[in-house]
């Protein structure tokens, strides 16, 4: 027994050493190490018990204390082995997405925005835009690049916009040139040419794990799933829009009233949300423009529906009955991780974010930090809005009317002359010191973060919005076009945060002949600036800035969100 106790041990020794070299040395795993030591102990119990075996021997053994010594280093190298194979698969499988923005300012900003949380969280970002715009996408990621953060990093894919075949003029490729409902219709449905340059993309370069493209490409989808790549849909609306196109387009409440101006509510929705035809998306005389937007509604709400799922720039706790409504009731898998806006952190990207301003920040700031808290208001109606002069004029008497020390972002209609006409006689003059006219693009999510501004005269357009609520700002409420009459009721009726102005119709991009009078403008702009009910406003915009803040910082809702959407991501590739 005593020769068989050491020979048998000596004997497994060499099996278990043979195994390692042979075959668990190039598959070795974690289980496979906890299996080698249930041997050894399994052998060295019955050397050890074995009746005339000499457990000194075997103690002092060379064999044994190889033995030992082999098994430290095996389960070191292996642990070792593990975790950088741990990090190579991470690294290997990092995952790859898609930026597909629609050519608009209200689009490519916060989708910028939202590449750069990806990137933060370990994803490889890649915009994909036409040649014309990339100017606009590389200042923005070269800024990223100066900061010294060696997170972000994002790479640009261009793919050629066939302007000739679409019937466009060359380099016509953003939403800047035109001015009307039907330009913008034409303009949306000539970009289904570019279904063939991404598809043709995807099939010679990249493989990206996932695309994230603007509801403005509904085709998207088809030609992504030709790859078995998903399509996350980015709906660049509130949720309360996204939610109340679908159960308008549902039910089609609009179509029991008598006249456009008679008020319906807004069926299987919560909240008593009245609405008139007037106010809606496609309301417009042109009967070939309103076909058009029905169709692209409906192709949006499609593609949603047929999509990997929806992200949308809010936080939970923002919209969070509508947040339940879109997913329970509508159906949408879907992900708030906003405000996308609060990614930049510094006043650097705060003041570059977009264009580049008409005004140097700096002197736009210095101005602002001469006047006291709350007591300046900001007038902005969004990228696309000319006002006519008729309007211009109505706006600069309501202002001086209501005493008011405000900043005035103006963009008149491009149809007009170029003359000043439009402003009251003296009115500048007058409003030296008092107010600031910036003509063209504004700093505005510096100007909005100003502790001196203290109200927002806005057309409702989501990005805007957001950036209030962000700001903790009440705010006049200007609906214009799109889904903008539904973000003023979130505003006013919902988040009981502004006030309306009074328009009632939704108008083309460069307004109408019936222009809002001085009286409401000025009524609307002391309401959010002066008495009780203004600093109640206040307070709860600010309550509701604060929750945004915390909804984008880590374990907030929208910081959670995002998590979870890259880790399904991942595991769909794992």
């Amino acid at each position: 027994m005593h020769v068989y106790g050491v020979k048998t041990f000596k004997y497994n020794y060499y099996k278990i050493i043979y195994a390692y070299f042979t075959y668990y040395s190039k598959n070795l795993n974690y289980k496979k190490i906890i299996n080698l030591n249930i041997y050894i102990i399994y052998y060295w119990t019955r050397a050890k018990h074995s009746a005339r075996c000499n457990t000194t021997y075997l103690a002092n053994s060379l064999h044994f204390q190889l033995l030992v010594a082999f098994f430290i280093i095996v389960t070191t190298r292996s642990c070792s082995e593990t975790e950088s194979k741990s990090v190579m698969g991470s690294t290997s499988r990092q995952l790859h997405v898609f930026f597909f923005p629609f050519m608009a300012p209200g689009h490519m900003i916060p989708m910028l925005d939202m590449a750069k949380l990806f990137t933060t969280r370990g994803v490889k970002a890649t915009i994909t835009t036409t040649s014309l715009n990339v100017p606009i996408v590389a200042k923005a990621i070269e800024r990223t690049k100066t900061r010294g953060n060696g997170v972000v990093k994002i790479d640009i894919q261009t793919i050629e916009f066939p302007a000739v075949e679409a019937g466009r003029p060359e380099g016509c490729e953003a939403t800047d040139s035109r001015t009307t409902h039907e330009k913008m219709s034409t303009f949306i449905s000539s970009f289904k040419m570019l279904r063939q340059p991404l598809e043709q993309l995807l099939q010679n370069h990249h493989h990206p794990h996932c695309i994230i493209a603007d509801m403005a490409f509904p085709w998207a989808i088809d030609a992504a799933a030709k790859f078995g790549i998903p399509v996350l849909v980015f709906n660049v609306t509130s949720v309360f829009s996204a939610s109340a196109v679908v159960s308008i387009g549902q039910y089609k409440p609009q179509m029991e009233v008598s006249s456009d101006s008679e008020p319906f509510v807004i069926p299987n929705f919560p909240g008593e949300i009245k609405l008139t035809r007037m106010k809606l998306p496609n309301f417009t005389g042109n009967k070939y423009v309103k076909a058009f937007f029905s169709d692209l509604m409906k192709e949006v709400g499609e593609s949603e529906v047929r999509s990997y799922g929806v992200i949308l720039n809010s936080f939970y706790e923002l919209e969070p009955a509508y947040a339940n409504h879109y997913t329970r009731v509508c159906g949408r898998k879907a992900w708030y991780i906003g405000p996308v806006s609060l990614c930049n952190k510094d006043a650097e990207d705060k003041g570059q974010r977009g264009k580049e301003s008409s005004i140097d920040k700096h002197e736009c700031m210095n101005w602002l930090n001469t006047k006291h808290i709350n007591s300046v208001v900001y007038i902005c109606f969004g990228s696309l809005s000319n006002f006519r002069d008729s309007q211009l004029m109505e706006i600069a008497m309501g202002l001086e009317a209501s005493g008011q020390q405000f900043i005035w972002v103006v963009r008149k209609d491009k149809n007009e002359k170029e003359d000043e006409d439009w402003l009251p006689m003296g009115f500048e003059k007058r409003m030296e010191g008092k107010g600031l006219i910036i003509r063209g693009w504004a700093p505005q999510a510096l100007i909005l973060d100003h502790e001196a501004v203290g109200g927002f005269v806005t057309h409702c357009g989501w990005n805007s919005t957001l950036e209030g609520v962000t700001a903790g700002l009440p705010m006049v409420t200007w609906p214009l076009f799109a889904e903008q009459f539904f973000d003023e009721k979130l505003v006013t009726e919902v988040l009981k945060i502004g006030v309306p102005v009074g328009a009632q119709q939704c108008v083309e991009f460069s307004g109408n002949d019936n222009p809002i009078k001085k009286e409401a403008i000025e009524k609307a702009v002391r309401h959010i600036m002066e008495g009780e009910e203004a600093k109640e406003m206040r307070s709860r915009a600010k309550e509701l800035g604060e929750m945004a803040r915390r909804a984008i910082e880590e374990g907030g809702s929208s910081y959670s969100q995002l998590n979870a959407l890259i880790e399904e991501l991942k595991a769909l590739h794992s």
